[in-house]
């Protein structure tokens, strides 16, 4: 410790071995703020709380947060605080100390006034006389209070809490830790701001009167602390926008409320999903960055006063801020967002203005041009990306647009989302395209290939189109396993055997199969000794023992036309028959499977036809899809493998497998050496394992034993030389695979 440090440590008299740890730093900002005299009165109030008795960590957060206090109000607080303190003890209000102490610089600095963090303080004595049980939840719960209300919205609060609840003393811990539906209520009530309910008719005239629209509003509130902070979006539930919006950034709340639907509405007028699984996380934001762009001057072009009401809202990052090893992809786009709105921005950097003037030159030959954000987004990613954007921290600070919405409505999913309040729930691109008048085809995605020849990959070199195979006749699925009861009956029987047994215990739930004996008598234990309980007191099983996704990829090339030697049907026949069976048993184990089918016409046309997706129920549907499968062309495998792979590397499950049945080696039109698609497709392979995701290949080539083993490993292939065994084979394999 430094000499001088040391002479200030000697005048305090707390003996507590921790606070020499803490003290010197301490003592650097205590000399910022405070002069001798205040540095001396510090001491002093450490010493009091110190003699209280009440453990090491009180003193230390006396030493640690005063200063900051002081920063925001003055020096005359510090011997009120401790007097305070020793108030609290002498009261015996229980654990009351610790979080009256550990909140007050957050307060402080929320306050900013001498005089109100005063008004505090009494508030608190105040408790102690009147609401004693209330006062530790009360203390505790002080930063997010004031980060929701102003302090007379707080006393009001506080003072209907004491009211309503001083003659039930075992009900003032619920309310002041915000348990009860009433202290809720009374919070939201005590909100400053534009209320939404005021200005709900208003918002509707401006919606029909400016939009042509009538979506109906869902307003939340931001007043509670949730997992994921809600913000404003766009859905087919309505506008979904929050239930209060404080004056700010020199406009009413009710402007505000104007600038995000008017953001919005220009969404739903003019932009066309787009299909999420297309694109990488950073093109998404990029990509996102442009759309909302072209929206807002599409919208400016009829409304030219929205120009002046974004601007004043869209913060200004300043050049340079984002510090060396962040992540800044955020920080670097907010600034170019500013500079397409607001034609009067002092940026200087060519990087941006290049891509300023892009967009500039893309609108004014197209404003309706959907493909602008993609091409601008996608290419400024390209150009500018940097390593450090994968830092796991990332630079937020003046990168929020809050009129802006979460940009949900500009993606839609292949798969559907598991939960219904997923941020895509209702943007599954079956729902989304199911009214379009199209082919079903969804946009192209590019994958590299290997050329062994110049040992490198060819990039962009591929071209996958993907669409959702047309329906047919559920019946004739029906039919086809009809035709296999007996097989039925047999895999019924291993499926039992494979069904997870075991049970999992499932504990700290909210609702649940039944109550949790040991967390509900530490709940009334908690509750009472004064702490806050936890509510989670139930419990729920659910099965475990199997954490498998698979896909069953099909060949759909020419070839599956033939009928082999010594069968009655053509292979694609078998291969339906087989994939049915293959679905009916792994529906019945409850392990989630899609089902896929390919074939190409050169690199420029590799087919990817959807037939059940991972989530969807085997039934009419997906029965229907497969009923109208077809074959024809060829087999460019290493892009169809990469292509299924995206589907499965992403899922949660523990082991991911992808079946691929095949009757020939890779092949297509535009190549006529045959070691470079297996090459290929060996390095596809190869691929999908770094990602966690085991290839397996069911060959009914009589000479696939000649290259399988090359492409996909000695372990990982079978090959079925009697085709027609096929649809018994095939589930029996999976269920070996996975047992």
């Amino acid at each position: 410790m430094e000499p001088e440090a040391q002479i200030w440590r000697d005048r305090l008299r707390c003996t507590v071995k921790k606070v020499d740890d803490i003290f010197e730093p301490a003592l650097e900002r205590a000399q910022e703020v405070l002069d001798e005299d205040g540095l001396t009165a510090w001491l002093a109030g450490a010493d009091k709380v110190c003699a209280l008795g009440r453990g090491t960590e009180l003193v230390l957060l006396f030493l640690d947060d005063i200063p900051e206090v002081v920063k925001h109000s003055d020096v005359e607080i510090i011997p009120e605080v401790a007097d305070l303190a020793a108030h609290l003890s002498a009261e015996a209000v229980r654990g009351s100390i610790a979080p009256f102490l550990g909140t007050l610089a957050n307060v402080a600095r929320r306050l900013d006034n001498a005089d109100l963090l005063r008004v505090w303080l009494r508030l608190i004595r105040k408790m102690v006389a009147e609401a004693k049980d209330g006062t530790t939840p009360l203390l505790a719960r002080a930063p997010y209070l004031f980060a929701q209300l102003s302090l007379p919205s707080v006393q009001n609060w506080v003072e209907y809490g004491m009211r309503v609840y001083r003659d039930h003393p075992h009900r003032l811990p619920d309310y002041f830790s915000l348990q009860s539906a009433d202290s809720k209520a009374m919070l939201v009530k005590e909100r400053s701001g534009t209320l939404f309910m005021d200005v709900e008719r208003q918002l509707h005239m401006f919606q029909r009167a400016f939009w042509e629209s009538d979506l109906d509003f869902r307003p939340y509130s931001e007043a509670f602390e949730t997992a994921r902070k809600p913000k404003p979006h766009l859905d087919t539930q309505g506008l979904h926008i929050p239930d209060v919006y404080e004056d700010k950034y020199g406009m009413s709340g009710l402007h505000r409320y104007l600038a995000i639907l008017a953001h919005m509405l220009a969404h739903k007028k003019w932009t066309k999903p787009l299909l999420a699984d297309n694109f990488s996380v950073f093109q998404h934001i990029a990509i996102e960055v442009f759309e909302d762009a072209r929206i807002e001057h599409l919208a400016m072009q009829k409304y030219p006063g929205l120009r002046d009401l974004w601007v004043k809202i869209h913060p200004i990052p300043t050049p340079g801020t984002c510090p060396e090893g962040w992540a800044c992809i955020r920080h670097r786009l907010a600034m170019l967002s500013y500079a397409i709105l607001n034609p009067k921005h002092r940026y200087t950097d060519p990087a941006l203005l290049e891509y300023v003037q892009l967009f500039r030159e893309r609108f004014a030959a197209d404003p309706l041009d959907p493909k602008l954000a993609v091409d601008l987004g996608v290419s400024w990613l390209a150009k500018n990306f940097e390593h450090d954007f994968r830092q796991p921290n990332v630079w937020f600070e003046d990168t929020e647009v809050s009129y802006r919405d979460d940009n949900r409505y500009l993606w839609m999913f292949l798969e559907e989302a598991e939960e219904e309040d997923d941020f895509h729930s209702d943007h599954g691109a079956q729902e989304r395209l199911a009214d379009e008048e199209d082919d079903g085809l969804l946009p192209p995605r590019f994958y590299p290939e290997w050329d062994y020849q110049l040992q490198s990959y060819r990039p962009d070199w591929v071209t996958v189109h993907e669409s959702f195979q047309e329906m047919g006749n559920a019946s004739h699925i029906d039919q086809l396993l009809d035709k296999h009861q007996r097989l039925l009956k047999q895999l019924k029987a291993i499926v039992d055997l494979l069904k997870p047994q075991q049970r999992r215990r499932v504990r700290y739930q909210n609702e649940g199969d039944d109550l949790d004996i040991d967390v509900a008598i530490r709940a009334a234990i908690d509750y009472r000794i004064g702490s806050t309980p936890d509510t989670r007191i139930m419990q729920s099983h659910v099965k475990d023992g199997r954490d498998i996704a698979v896909l069953l990829l099909l060949d759909l090339s020419e070839s599956v036309n033939e009928v082999p030697a010594g069968a009655e049907s053509t292979i694609l026949q078998l291969s339906q028959e087989a994939a049915a069976l293959l679905a009916t048993s792994v529906e019945a184990l409850g392990d989630p499977l899609a089902i896929a089918g390919f074939s190409s016409n050169t690199r420029h046309e590799v087919s990817y036809s959807h037939f059940k997706a991972f989530k969807e129920p085997w039934g009419d549907v997906p029965k229907a899809r497969m009923a109208a499968m077809q074959a024809g062309y060829s087999t460019r495998m290493g892009a169809a493998l990469r292509h299924a792979g995206s589907y499965l590397e992403n899922r949660a499950e523990e082991k991911r497998l992808l079946l691929v049945l095949t009757d020939g080696q890779p092949h297509d039109i535009d190549v006529t050496d045959p070691k470079y698609l297996q090459d290929d497709t060996h390095l596809a392979v190869g691929e999908l394992a770094s990602k966690g995701v085991t290839t397996y290949c069911i060959s009914l080539d009589p000479n696939a034993d000649d290259y399988v083993a090359d492409i996909f490993g000695r372990n990982n292939f079978t090959v079925i030389d009697r085709v027609e065994s096929l649809p018994e084979k095939l589930p029996k394999l999976f269920m070996s695979l996975t047992r």
